[in-house]
């Protein structure tokens, strides 16, 4: 991975076509290759189905939304943890040509009133309840306040049944018709992006978007009819429906579903009962599963694949995944849901270096390059600037905010990502932060990503986050919040300024240290840097 004077620039094999056709019609194609092949299990309920059998089902939802009066270009909003019901409203959307809106579980009253308003649900499909969540009492305060939203239907309850029933009112060929109807061109899925800033933004993607970047990432690790794939993940994010759901039914496998939420024990069981050859997560679910007290009992022979991504991995847990869950062909992918959502992603092949020290190689069908974030201007291999994509995987833009769009998506199509990055001579790109996350001690910057990789090292740490604080000398100081592994005696600032001795420049190793027992998390895992700078700054009275 060495680097020369060559742009950071380049673009992805386009040997294998692009899917030109729509959700419904390919999921029509693959029930009808492999219509006994199972299509998805649900664990905890132990309900299965078979291509044939999920056709079938999806087709009588689809007949049962038009009825409804919902069509092409409605939005019908879905919130709810992993049960088999979204995968079906996916589908069934999908082939009326509606708009799936998907709604985060960990939203409250004010954060759905958002999403409801500003996409203009018509119809919004909900759980009644989810662990300490009463949806239904949400939503009831929030109805009269959304002007557009039509109806509620309740998974599990007479209202979902009678939304079912309501199809046999139209003729069997309607959902058929409906497709016929229907451009890969169309936009098919509103996610909202969780705003760090300000309201989130609904990223609205199209079929084509979707569609593609689900059949390329399982095509990347080799997906056939054969695999099971175990899905831990959330569906409303694209990790869960685009890389998991689109990437298992574009190739005929089955989608299985080990927990309506994420539980390490559940996932692993799961693995183990349904003899899946893939697992999907981001690092802190590997890192759970691994740190299970039974680990060792789990029987998880027939992994041989699956896709890490999120956040970055620490190295050490990467190969344990390799080594003890037997993931030897395990996959690093990277991307951002505004790019539907996958850009690069390491190969099955890939030596260990590149699977723990890159993100991979840029995705067929799409051009990357890294510019200077001040000028615009591509800089050389092995320098840090802003990572930006263009191609087929590009959103069609923010749901009704051109202005936003605009700020994202340049003149030429360059999605900008606010992600720091290097690329190799070999093209393989490292991610070193966020734009936002940099630190600049006294005028030095400092990548978080590195310093965190280090301290991962240490024998007692769980796992660790770093980030800058206010300083008055300095600008920015460094801080590090560390989880320990169990029985592990607490590390304070001078134990790990001892282990960073003549190893870390000094200006890199953080000037306070706060051991802590979890980290502030969004629901898909992601830390929540910016909870942890304010939180640190008062507590620190900084």
């Amino acid at each position: 991975m060495t680097n020369d004077a060559q742009p950071s620039q380049t673009s992805g094999p386009s040997s294998t076509s692009l899917l030109d056709e729509t959700i419904g019609a390919n999921f029509v194609r693959t029930a009808g290759r492999f219509p006994d092949r199972e299509a998805l299990v649900d664990v905890p309920s132990g309900r299965r189905w078979s291509y044939a059998q999920l056709n079938h089902d999806v087709d009588a939802l689809a007949r049962g939304l038009l009825a409804a009066g919902v069509g092409k270009g409605d939005r019908v909003g879905i919130w709810a943890p992993n049960v088999p019901e979204w995968v079906l409203i996916q589908y069934a959307t999908a082939k009326i040509g509606a708009i799936l809106v998907n709604v985060n579980p960990a939203y409250r009253t004010h954060e759905l009133k958002y999403a409801a308003q500003q996409s203009g649900m018509r119809l919004l499909v909900a759980m009644p309840a989810f662990r300490s969540s009463d949806y239904a009492a949400m939503i009831e305060t929030v109805l009269p306040e959304c002007a557009d939203l039509m109806d509620v239907v309740y998974i599990g309850t007479e209202s979902w049944d009678a939304l079912v029933a309501g199809g046999s009112a139209v003729a069997a060929d309607a959902v058929e018709h409906a497709m016929e109807g229907l451009n890969p061109n169309d936009p098919i899925n509103i996610q909202y992006t969780s705003g760090t800033t300000g309201y989130p933004k609904g990223a609205t993607l199209s079929h084509h978007n979707i569609l593609n970047n689900g059949y390329f990432v399982t095509e990347t690790i080799k997906f056939t009819e054969q695999d099971r794939l175990c899905l831990p993940v959330p569906f409303y994010h694209c990790f869960g429906m685009v890389m998991g759901n689109l990437g298992a039914t574009t190739h005929g496998a089955a989608i299985i579903i080990p927990a309506a939420a994420f539980d390490p024990a559940a996932t692993l069981a799961a693995v183990q009962k349904e003899h899946c050859t893939a697992l999907y997560g981001v690092p802190t679910m590997f890192i759970a599963e691994l740190n299970l007290p039974d680990f060792a009992s789990y029987d998880l022979s027939s992994l041989r694949t699956g896709i890490m991504a999120g956040s970055p991995c620490p190295v050490e847990v990467m190969k344990r995944c390799m080594a003890e869950m037997h993931m030897a062909q395990v996959s690093i992918a990277y991307g951002m849901t505004e790019t539907s959502p996958v850009s690069m992603q390491t190969q099955t092949d890939d030596d260990v270096a590149h699977r723990t020290e890159t993100v991979g190689r840029v995705h067929p069908h799409l051009e990357v390059k890294i510019v200077d974030p001040a000028t615009g201007l591509t800089v050389t291999r092995g320098t840090t600037g802003e990572f930006c994509t263009r191609g087929y995987s590009v959103m069609l833009g923010y749901w009704n905010d051109p202005e936003k769009t605009a700020g994202a998506i340049d003149a030429e199509r360059w999605m900008h990502t606010g992600d720091l990055a290097v690329m190799f001579s070999d093209g393989y790109v490292n991610i070193v932060g966020r734009i936002k996350d940099m630190v600049i001690r006294g005028g030095e910057n400092l990548y978080p990503r590195e310093i965190e990789e280090f301290l991962y090292q240490h024998p007692d740490v769980a796992d660790v986050q770093v980030i800058g604080v206010p300083d008055e000398k300095y600008g920015e100081e460094l801080c590090a919040w560390i989880m320990m592994k169990p029985d592990a005696v607490p590390l304070d600032q001078a134990a790990v300024a001892a282990y960073c001795e003549g190893q870390l420049s000094r200006h890199k190793v953080p000037r306070y240290v706060l051991v802590v027992n979890e980290f502030p998390m969004t629901v898909t895992g992601k830390v929540r840097k910016m909870d942890m700078r304010a939180a640190t700054t008062e507590l620190l009275g900084l």
